[in-house]
């Protein structure tokens, strides 16, 4: 179910990650696998995060990688690894090759929930490295991903559409109990609430799901022509 944030008082997950409630709630997914890898392992937060982002894919969950590029830093550039300016070479090589766990892992190893929040929490942590729209269009759909939902290509590309055009705070400001049809009916084929920028009242988002480890093989592009659903990174 989406709610409000009782700290900063966005869709609890829009805040992320500067808000410490929407952090939370999160990145609960991603510390749950790394706290059970470094209990089996007794290794240090730091060794162990060299070691799994040196390791082959699919060796380590998808979500220990992530949570240990958020340990470490460039060694280029000082930001958290992944998240550096876009000219650092190593940034763009790590960000690019954890992308490797989606379209070259093993089957049936990531839900489509689960590649839209990896992909989400990527753009949030590093909203430089994107455009503003990609970023805002993220942003609106990530408390909907948190309760469970699946936003395809389409449905993404819409929202990216109507931010363009000014209407992030008319989306934004929806009431949480109404705010479950910006991920659905209001921004299916159609709907001339989209172009009034009217939300109109509806579906609750489902319960959330936990992420579990990563997704079918799958290319950007023909993901993109069958309009399935992986938005890519």
């Amino acid at each position: 179910m989406v709610s409000a944030c009782p700290s900063c008082g966005e869709l609890a997950g829009r805040g992320y990650p500067d808000c410490g409630f929407c952090a939370e709630l999160l990145d609960q997914f991603w510390l749950a696998d790394w706290e059970a890898l470094r209990t089996s392992s007794q290794l240090a937060d730091r060794e162990l995060a060299e070691l799994v982002t040196s390791a082959d894919v699919g060796v380590y969950p998808w979500t220990c990688v992530d949570w240990a590029m958020t340990l470490l830093a460039c060694s280029r550039c000082g930001a958290e690894l992944g998240t550096g300016p876009v000219e650092c070479v190593r940034c763009a090589v790590t960000e690019e090759r954890r992308w490797n766990w989606d379209h070259a892992a093993h089957p049936n190893t990531m839900s489509a929930n689960e590649h839209l929040l990896r992909v989400a929490r990527s753009v949030m942590r590093a909203p430089h490295r994107k455009r503003p729209a990609v970023v805002q269009a993220w942003k609106l759909v990530l408390p909907f991903l948190i309760a469970g939902e699946v936003i395809e290509f389409g449905r993404l590309d819409r929202i990216r559409a109507h931010v363009l055009a000014g209407g992030y705070e008319s989306l934004a400001a929806c009431h949480p109990r109404r705010a479950g049809r910006v991920a659905r009916a209001v921004l299916a084929p159609g709907r001339s609430d989209l172009n009034a920028g009217r939300v109109p009242a509806g579906l609750r988002a489902p319960a959330a799901r936990r992420p579990t480890a990563s997704p079918e093989p799958c290319a950007p592009a023909a993901c993109r022509a069958s309009r399935g659903w992986c938005a890519g990174p």
